[in-house]
């Protein structure tokens, strides 16, 4: 290496070392969160060294930039062609520490049999209240548990975008299409 090009490399990263916190900062005045807070408080909820949280929270982060919000929540979910998902959490926003209980449940169709249990931290993108939340998302989602595994996929409608991590134990294989309703309250019915 040239000195030229040790100095530019030297000056490249005092530059991102003094710009890191500002980075920060900018995110925080736009109700964002950065992707490590994320990492952060999802190794909270999930506990520390749960296999491929990293990897998972990166590609969320590629795929959709910074979200504004996140839910912390469990659910159960059984399939035999037809499936039935159940789950319930707390939403949190920076303006609202305190987190909104949400519940969610949904049908899916495919080819997917089995059942599974999973703690699930779901990234928020595009909501500006966090009442939004109560509509139907649609997803589609492929898993492959047997004792334990792992899975990211998203959920789309008007602009905006969920994207559960799910951490869960079971036995279960195969592909689905189908949505989840979220609600204020529990409900039986998952329509």
């Amino acid at each position: 290496m040239t000195p030229l090009t040790r100095r530019a490399a030297l000056s490249g990263l005092a530059a991102g070392a003094v710009l890191a916190p500002f980075g920060t900062a900018e995110a925080q005045n736009a109700g964002e969160y950065t992707i490590e807070e994320m990492t952060q408080a999802a190794d909270a909820f999930f506990g520390a060294g749960a296999s491929g949280l990293a990897a998972m929270m990166e590609r969320a982060f590629a795929d959709n930039g910074r979200p504004v919000g996140y839910i912390e929540g469990t659910e159960a979910a059984a399939a035999i062609g037809i499936g039935l998902r159940y789950g319930e959490g707390r939403q949190f926003f920076r303006r609202s520490r305190n987190g909104m209980r949400v519940y969610w449940q949904g049908p899916s169709v495919g080819f997917d049999s089995g059942g599974n249990a999973a703690k699930v931290f779901t990234l928020i993108y595009g909501m500006t209240e966090p009442r939004q939340i109560f509509r139907r998302f649609p997803g589609v989602e492929g898993a492959a548990y047997f004792i334990g595994g792992v899975g990211l996929n998203y959920q789309r409608a008007d602009g905006i975008t969920l994207a559960p991590m799910r951490f869960g134990v079971g036995l279960r294989a195969g592909a689905n299409i189908g949505y989840l309703a979220y609600s204020p309250r529990r409900n039986i019915l998952p329509f």
